[in-house]
């Protein structure tokens, strides 16, 4: 019998979670020694009322859960939100669903008119599979001239393994690069079928073992907001606040965009890069003049 990809990594998914768990934290005793890390399935099966092999079932990708049983097992679990809307994005699919023909997204004129006039203030716009569509003068100053990758390349998540300056710019690589990987998985929950994120998936796994251990964790998470620390080669340690705008026309568009509070050494910091690349900005245009 062939079995639903979505029930299977529903399973995988539901296994790293209750590794995640101790007995003691859901209100059972630990027992002897145990030969692996979390709850075992039985103990999962107790807290959700229902009989080990039923459970046992649904880890193995052999039985669709109702909603019911699902918010129950999620309540055992522990999940946060953002694993409970994966965990029935996973539930919800029936069948693998096709990379879309029109594949390629596209940054409307007056979103990327909008980009330019945030003089003062870094931002990118970013997709599925976490591709860098668009960005302002001042997010190249920060990060770097996306045009020097070919497209298929200009893939966040991919800069952040392949390119040892993403390393050397965030502070917190790890978290960042975590964040990411889950905001990934996040996606593939959502599209399946997608092949060039199938693709990104197997490159980055066959290139670093972190990836391929980050990845097989499961976590998942959406964009939301928070606070990094960058270390700029110009203008030195920045502490940025980042938010996440929905794009109206493509709700599969995000636009990334940094701050720093006003008056702040970074808020300074920000105004000085921004000096700084138009000054880059007039002495090329000079040169090619």
């Amino acid at each position: 019998m062939n079995r639903n990809p979505h029930l299977n990594e529903l399973g995988e998914f539901l296994k790293a979670r209750r590794a995640e768990l101790s007995p003691e934290e859901v209100g059972l005793r630990g027992g002897q020694r145990r030969r692996v890390r979390g709850l075992r399935r039985e103990e999962v099966a107790l807290l959700a009322a229902i009989s080990t092999e039923y459970y046992a079932r649904i880890e193995q990708g052999r039985l669709q859960a109702s909603s019911p049983l699902l918010n129950e097992i999620a309540q055992v679990l522990r999940l946060n939100e953002d694993q409970r809307v994966y965990m029935f994005e996973l539930a919800a699919r029936e069948t693998v669903r096709p990379s879309r023909p029109r594949d390629r997204q596209q940054v409307d004129t007056q979103l990327r008119r909008m980009l330019d006039d945030l003089t003062a203030t870094p931002a990118f716009v970013i997709g599925r599979r976490t591709d860098i569509l668009a960005w302002n003068q001042l997010a190249a100053a920060l990060w770097t001239d996306f045009r020097r990758y070919p497209e298929q390349e200009r893939v966040f998540v991919r800069l952040l393994f392949a390119e040892p300056w993403m390393r050397e710019l965030y502070a917190d690589w790890e978290e960042v690069t975590r964040l990411a990987i889950a905001q990934l998985r996040m996606e593939s929950a959502r599209y399946p079928g997608d092949q060039r994120l199938t693709d990104l998936v197997e490159e980055l796994s066959a290139r670093d073992a972190q990836f391929r251990q980050w990845w097989t964790e499961h976590d998942v998470a959406t964009r939301g907001k928070g606070t990094k620390k960058l270390r700029h080669p110009v203008v030195g340690e920045l502490t940025l606040d980042w938010d996440t705008l929905t794009c109206a026309t493509d709700p599969e568009q995000h636009i990334i965009v940094w701050t720093a509070a006003p008056g702040s050494p970074s808020h300074d910091g920000l105004r000085l890069l921004a000096s700084w690349a138009a000054d880059q900005k007039r002495t090329e245009s000079g040169s090619v003049g």
